[in-house]
């Protein structure tokens, strides 16, 4: 990881514990790779949709690529500020204004890893890219969201 990596990922931590919709999907941040934002959670009975497959509902599945895109969003816009001002400072409290999720097959598994990186950083908008996969290495959906920035 990189320096700022480091620094993102302390206040990315810190954000998503601010939210209690991402504590009970069971959302945890495990890396910042370069520009990607990674996070995983564990299936439970609670996340099924299908339950004669036992696969994700599909609201958990574009709830949890909205709340990767969304970290993606502001860790493109704190890299940014930071190459620009020493001193950058930024609110984490963005807002999703639109978002498409394509499933591709069902979302079937034990541990799932969502991630998610910048595709391109504005001034107000950010568009991000994101991918949820299985502990199989499946891709089960992706998605494209674009994101405000107060």
């Amino acid at each position: 990881m990189s320096k700022i990596s480091d620094t993102v990922q302390a206040s990315l931590t810190a954000s998503m514990q601010d939210v209690p919709f991402s504590r009970w999907l069971g959302l945890e941040l495990t890396a910042i790779e370069d520009d990607r934002v990674l996070m995983r959670f564990g299936m439970r009975d609670d996340l099924i949709g299908n339950p004669v497959k036992g696969a994700l509902h599909g609201g958990v599945i574009s709830a949890i690529l909205d709340t990767v895109g969304g970290f993606a969003a502001f860790l493109g816009v704190l890299t940014r500020e930071t190459r620009e001002s020493a001193n950058a400072e930024f609110s984490p409290w963005l807002s999703t204004i639109d978002m498409r999720t394509d499933f591709l097959r069902p979302g079937v598994g034990t541990e799932f890893t969502a991630t998610g990186f910048p595709q391109r950083v504005g001034s107000r908008l950010v568009v991000t890219r994101m991918e949820l996969h299985n502990d199989a290495g499946d891709l089960i959906a992706v998605g494209t969201g674009t994101y405000v920035v107060p």
